[in-house]
């Protein structure tokens, strides 16, 4: 159930009173926002926390990089770098960031850049010599960066934080005020369950308010074959219910509550450990793991993120004991209600009429 803060509410009124100017300053033209002659594909949310961003940025690109050279472009949130940067294969977080770093080493032939002005990446992307030549943009997580017009926007809802039940920053977690779902050609609501009645399906259509010129999609999250983070040792998901595993579910992601219904789907027995979204592990935090860990009864994993992989990779003071019982868990988004290809359709479409030179 989506909570909010009553507390907060006045203080949700101004901050929607400056959200509002801002887009109507965009909407009347007086913000500038800059359109460019190659396809651009927005990915997005409304809300404060994970919407599940990535899985369908890498859904994308499994799409469209066999045919088009992709460029992704993040603003690189929390690296400890500024301006533009192009990555490379040995690139780390601390330079681009978790999720592109991630992104960039599941996908080494796809452009991975940085910038917190959208703008300026998007020039830098078309402009440089290393990468003049793509020809499709992903942009992650740029719905309310506005200076930027894309020609696609694919807007993300939290099946458990449908954004027509949620209410502005600070009493709820929304960025925007629902009505700026109207933005998006495409609306994506993600994390579902997999199992949903057609009510269910009904029901969340008529609250989203979906227009006419917008297209609604639902995706569930899909989980492949673990693989050790230090290690070249692979784990299915569905022998660990049977050899009756005790599972510590390390985690620090947005909104880690569907993860953990998931999981638990093919574990019985899961202690989560849980750490703020995009944060960066400290040897106090290694200590907290390996104590957290050694308290389970045997036998037992370490189940983890890949985007907190990213971040556990180089972290000193764990045991080996724990560096060989932890396994990284892939997740995949699928399209539900056989949809796949209707999606797949309008995504291919926006980018061969949009093309340059079309």
């Amino acid at each position: 159930m989506t909570q909010i803060s009553r507390w907060l509410k006045p203080l949700s009124w101004l901050y929607g009173l400056g959200v509002d100017i801002r887009n109507a300053l965009f909407d009347m033209g007086v913000l500038p926002s800059v359109s460019y002659d190659i396809p651009i594909i927005n990915v997005g949310n409304i809300t404060v926390g994970g919407t599940g961003k990535t899985p369908t940025v890498e859904y994308l690109i499994r799409l469209l990089a066999g045919q088009y050279r992709v460029a992704v472009l993040s603003r690189g949130y929390k690296r400890k770098t500024k301006g533009y940067i192009l990555s490379t294969m040995s690139s780390t977080i601390e330079e681009i960031g978790d999720e592109p770093w991630q992104v960039k080493q599941k996908f080494p032939n796809v452009y991975v850049a940085v910038d917190c002005n959208r703008r300026r990446g998007i020039e830098r992307l078309l402009a440089d010599e290393a990468t003049k030549d793509v020809e499709v943009i992903l942009l992650d997580d740029a719905y309310q960066h506005r200076y930027v017009k894309a020609g696609h926007n694919i807007l993300l809802v939290d099946y458990h934080r449908i954004i027509s039940d949620d209410c502005l920053l600070p009493a709820g977690r929304l960025r925007e005020r629902a009505s700026a779902s109207n933005r998006a050609s495409t609306v994506i609501v993600t994390k579902c369950p997999q199992h949903i009645n057609a009510m269910g399906f009904r029901v969340i259509l008529s609250s989203l308010n979906i227009r006419p010129y917008q297209q609604l999609f639902f995706s569930t999250f899909t989980y492949e074959t673990m693989h050790q983070l230090w290690g070249e040792g692979t784990l299915e998901p569905d022998t660990l219910r049977k050899d009756n595993t005790h599972v510590l579910l390390l985690t620090g992601i947005g909104n880690p509550r569907q993860m953990e219904q998931d999981v638990r789907r093919f574990v019985q027995h899961i202690s989560p450990l849980t750490f703020p979204d995009h944060h960066y592990y400290t040897k106090n935090d290694a200590e907290a793991i390996n104590n957290a860990f050694h308290e389970l009864p045997q036998p037992h994993i370490i189940i983890t993120t890949e985007k907190d992989a990213a971040r556990l990779l180089h972290l000193q003071g764990l045991t080996e004991e724990v560096k060989r019982s932890t396994y990284v868990l892939p997740i995949g988004i699928s399209i539900m209600r056989n949809e796949k290809d209707k999606l797949d359709k309008t995504i291919k479409d926006y980018v061969r009429e949009n093309k340059r030179n079309s």
